[in-house]
């Protein structure tokens, strides 16, 4: 008679990701190495801090252009080419995420991140230098060529660096580093243009980027793949254009006037064309660019999804809540900016908690379930602010939402990457950072057609004919009060669908949150199936 035991299974819980196909098992077992790539803890610590100064350099350099904006179209004039200055940036940097996520998993890491950051210095010098609109936003993209791969790289370096636990809580510092480069960018971009003119918010870049040249070539040791690097120069420019055209049709509706204008059209047959081909392409290279094998894992398929949505909130959403703060209370630029303290404040907050508790407990399934009910709920109540909401109560609005998204944010990065075999976490810390950035650039667009849509036939009679939707908060707070009543409300009702939208985003990442699978990150020695996730 058999005998059951009723004490629970000490063994792994059942794998919810199939077992790798044989070519990954292959490029699993050709680079398998478990050993940290800085081994003394001190020297680990100021690698760290060399790559958080790198991309420190790169994330604010995307903030601290926009108060220079101005001061360059009246240097340059080219209004019609304003908006170029960072949609060339943005097009790029997308297109080229996931090749460096590849070439550092063909070639190394080292010697990748120090070429992106080369890259990156030369074009911050060209832009520095640049004589015209069309050089600067030349200029831009030469910028971006390294710039996008700054931060896939630093993600996927960090994996090399911090076993799976210990990778959370250092995750949450590099959290902190983005949002100081946000609340620090408009601030010193607006500074630096005013004491030493617009071209010094680029040349700053320059000894920094030297500095952690000559850092990293001296300390970051190389760890060369033992496989042959076959570059997929197909796949690459394939996806390239896929993601470009995605990118590019989320502007296209401030550059063509629609979305669905015959031009809008275009592309978005361009990019599907790529897409097609990029699909076939991969499915005979010997090293994909982004290895097909990745969307065959329902937990990595869950975690784009949340990026997806993240990047949204956490990125697209944060312009239009200044406009909102700035239409509906007539609150100063400067003002609506303070007030962004309480969401990068429950950002910190939650960043460092969840951090510290996921390297702990291994599980990171309930932070990310709790940071996209807290969107929800944060969002869902944004769309019942009206105008004269006290700033007290929006202020809590915002620290809440902030403390949600501080709370995920680190969730896909961490969870696509042990999920993932090991010789393609590279591959797949570039295509995460790549959903999130594009989720954010769609976001934007769509936002953007709500509150046009939204505005479009309201009117308004102000003294001189002047239409309320080219005035400046400071054009805003000189109204007569009824007439500025009146245009908090326009606005006011404008936003409500528009924060309804991004509550109904959020519970796409609510539900896939919930559909994740309550994976435990492995500790420090503890082995991983390549390519399964870890169970007590």
């Amino acid at each position: 008679m058999t005998k059951h035991s009723t004490a629970a299974p000490s063994g792994p819980e059942p794998r919810f990701e199939p077992h790798p196909s044989s070519a990954a098992a292959g490029r699993e077992l050709a680079t398998r190495d478990d050993t940290p790539l800085v081994t003394d803890p001190r020297l680990r610590l100021f690698v760290y801090l060399l790559l958080m100064s790198a991309m420190f350099m790169a994330t604010l350099d995307n903030q601290i252009v926009s108060t220079a904006l101005p001061t360059i179209v009246g240097e340059f004039g080219e209004l019609e080419r304003f908006g170029w200055v960072g949609s060339a940036y943005l097009l790029t940097t997308s297109a080229v995420m996931p090749l460096y996520g590849k070439l550092g998993d063909l070639f190394g890491r080292k010697y990748v991140i120090m070429a992106a950051i080369a890259i990156f210095t030369a074009g911050s010098l060209v832009c520095g230098l640049a004589v015209s609109m069309d050089t600067l936003i030349a200029a831009r993209v030469l910028q971006a060529l390294g710039g996008g791969g700054i931060m896939v790289s630093i993600f996927s370096i960090n994996a090399d660096l911090f076993e799976p636990r210990e990778r959370a809580r250092y995750q949450s510092y590099s959290s902190l580093v983005l949002m100081a480069s946000g609340a620090l960018g408009p601030v010193l971009g607006g500074t630096l243009s005013d004491l030493f003119g617009w071209r010094s918010i680029f040349l700053v870049n320059l000894p920094i980027g030297i500095a952690v040249l000559i850092g990293l070539a001296i300390l970051l040791p190389y760890r060369k793949p033992n496989r042959k690097p076959k570059i997929d120069y197909a796949g690459a420019i394939l996806l390239a254009g896929a993601v470009a055209s995605i990118v590019f049709w989320a502007d296209s509706g401030q550059i063509f006037g629609s979305l669905i204008a015959w031009e809008s059209l275009a592309v978005v047959a361009f990019g599907a064309l790529c897409a097609t081909g990029w699909v076939l392409v991969e499915r005979r290279a010997p090293e994909p660019v982004v290895p097909l094998s990745l969307f065959s894992k329902p937990t990595i398929n869950l975690l784009l999804v949340i990026s997806i949505v993240s990047g949204a909130i956490g990125i697209g959403s944060v312009n239009y809540i200044a406009l909102f703060l700035q239409t509906t209370t007539g609150l100063s630029p400067s003002m609506a900016g303070l007030l962004f303290v309480a969401t990068t404040g429950g950002i910190a907050i939650g960043s460092i908690a969840a951090g510290r508790l996921i390297a702990k407990s291994g599980r990171y399934k309930p932070f990310s379930i709790a940071s996209a009910a807290l969107g929800v709920i944060s969002l869902g109540i944004f769309s019942f602010l009206h105008a004269g909401t006290p700033l007290i109560f929006i202020a809590l609005v915002m620290l809440l939402q902030g403390f949600g998204v501080g709370i995920g944010q680190q969730v896909p990065v961490i969870g696509v990457q042990n999920a993932a075999a090991k010789a393609d976490v590279g591959a797949a810390t570039g295509t995460v950072t790549l959903t999130r950035m594009g989720g954010a650039a769609i976001a934007i667009s769509i936002y953007g057609a709500i509150v046009s849509s939204g505005l479009t036939h309201v009117q308004i009679a102000l003294p001189g004919g002047v239409d309320f939707r080219n005035l400046t908060p400071e054009g805003l707070a000189a109204l007569p009060d009824a007439a500025r009543t009146l245009v908090a409300n326009a606005y006011s009702d404008a936003f409500v669908p528009l924060f309804l939208t991004a509550s109904g985003m959020m519970v796409i990442g609510l539900i896939a949150a919930l559909l994740l699978p309550n994976i435990r990150l492995p500790r420090h020695g503890e082995d991983k199936p390549a390519g399964a996730p870890v169970g007590e």
